[in-house]
């Protein structure tokens, strides 16, 4: 009887230690609607709870530097430079471990011309250069025969803090427009030439929300949940394609063959007929040599289910699941932390 009690009093400890543990992370905002998702079903199901920050990537990527979360998330990569200072100041790799992909979407409030506005490469990339400044532009007009286009100023709208949506928006830029990439260049925080700042994507889906005229950027599920247009864009095919899950996935798989090992990959302006050219995949950012033990246990599990169940909620939520060959990288990844030099079981 004595060993029962034992046994009953060990698994009851257990299952409130589980209860009371607390996963810290902070980053991103374009996927904090599936994180919290994520989140929310995997404490019901186990009792570990997670605290996430969601203060954009730059955000996340600095606190992973600096040491002050158990995890961090991305939509734009860390930088060579980042994870050499990382692993000088935390001792240990950082590893990149995709989760989902979304498109980010050139969102719009104007009203009276619908929901099907088309741009190009070229009308996007000046709009934002600040060189094309009236919704009646030629640029725009000639890619949306019959459409009433006002004489209306263009306010644009950009995040005003450090954002992995901002760099999947610039690295698109970067790469149809010479201009750009000259005078602007790629990161997850720019020198912006024209605008108002908008923090996180759910202050430039509000400032849009609220200015007639304007034109911003956010992650498709922020569009979607704030009933704000998006644009069609001309991709490198020549095709006028919509943001879907379908369309992201498309541009994903004509590039997930070039994979690097450090899963730090780009994915916009990809390929083919049917791909839309402005996505991306988010990343959570994993220390590979782990400090606590029972945190990196915890993280573990959570990542492996994360991969077998928790993509599902992905297309609800509007973001496109991994394909299956990233998912097998993911595996080898996890596979890789250690703890005390040895493998998380």
């Amino acid at each position: 009887m004595k060993k029962i009690l034992s046994f009953i009093l060990f698994v009851a400890l257990t299952n409130i230690a589980a209860a009371q543990l607390q996963l810290n992370g902070a980053g991103a905002t374009f996927p904090y609607v599936i994180y919290s998702k994520w989140f929310d079903e995997y404490q019901k199901k186990t009792g570990v709870q997670f605290n996430y920050q969601s203060i954009g990537s730059g955000g996340g990527i600095k606190q992973v530097i600096e040491g002050t979360v158990d995890f961090g998330a991305t939509d734009g990569p860390m930088t060579d430079t980042q994870l050499a200072e990382a692993k000088t100041k935390q001792g240990t790799d950082v590893l990149h471990i995709p989760t989902v992909m979304g498109a980010v979407v050139a969102t719009y409030n104007v009203p009276g011309i619908g929901a099907d506005l088309k741009l190009t490469p070229d009308a996007l990339a000046e709009i934002f250069l600040g060189k094309i400044t009236k919704w009646n532009d030629a640029k725009i007009a000639d890619a949306n025969k019959g459409k009433n286009l006002p004489d209306k100023s263009i306010v644009v709208v950009h995040r005003s803090d450090g954002s992995g949506t901002t760099y999947i928006f610039v690295d698109y830029l970067s790469k149809v427009s010479a201009e750009w990439q000259s005078k602007v260049g790629v990161g997850t925080s720019v020198k912006w030439p024209v605008g108002l700042g908008g923090k996180g994507n759910e202050g430039v889906a509000g400032q849009v929300k609220q200015i007639e005229g304007s034109i911003g950027y956010v992650e498709l599920a922020y569009a979607v949940k704030n009933n704000l247009s998006y644009a069609s864009i001309r991709n490198k095919a020549g095709n006028f394609i919509a943001p879907s899950l379908e369309s992201v996935t498309a541009a994903a798989m004509n590039e997930a063959d070039k994979m690097p090992e450090d899963l730090r990959v780009s994915i916009t302006d990809a390929a083919g007929k049917n791909s839309y050219p402005i996505g991306g995949f988010t990343w959570l950012l994993i220390y590979k040599d782990q400090k606590n033990e029972e945190k990196a246990k915890a993280l573990v599990n959570f990542l492996k289910w994360a991969f077998k169940e928790g993509e599902a909620f992905a297309p609800s939520l509007y973001y496109a699941p991994l394909p299956k060959e990233v998912i097998k990288l993911n595996e080898k990844k996890i596979a890789s932390m250690r703890y005390n030099g040895k493998p998380i079981q």
